[in-house]
């Protein structure tokens, strides 16, 4: 399956709402994700350009879009980036494949 990387930020509002009551939102997170058959593998907080991070396993990109699109409906979240992560192999792969195609830069 493949793995993806989210950075997300809160919200003012959802920040206040986690000081009047701290929740640990690691559990929802791995509900969401499983509900279409993939797996939590991290859940970090950090500070910066995003509050936090995590990252999940889902069987296409059309189940990650989905977990995204309801959490981001939610209104928690002031952003939610995911960005599809290849493995090496994936990746040797590509550069493979990248050997057959005569790319020609603009103007050329």
């Amino acid at each position: 399956m493949p793995f993806y990387l989210t950075r997300f930020s809160y919200t003012p509002e959802t920040w206040a709402r986690l000081i009047q009551k701290p929740e640990d939102r690691r559990a929802a997170a791995q509900q969401y994700i499983e509900s279409v058959g993939g797996k939590l593998h991290g859940f970090w907080y950090a500070f910066g350009d995003h509050d936090a991070y995590n990252l999940w396993e889902a069987p296409d990109n059309v189940s990650m879009a989905a977990v995204a699109v309801a959490i981001s409906a939610g209104g928690a979240l002031s952003s939610l980036q995911t960005t599809p992560l290849l493995t090496v192999e994936e990746t040797m792969a590509a550069l493979e494949k990248a050997r057959s195609i005569k790319y020609k830069p603009p103007g050329s």
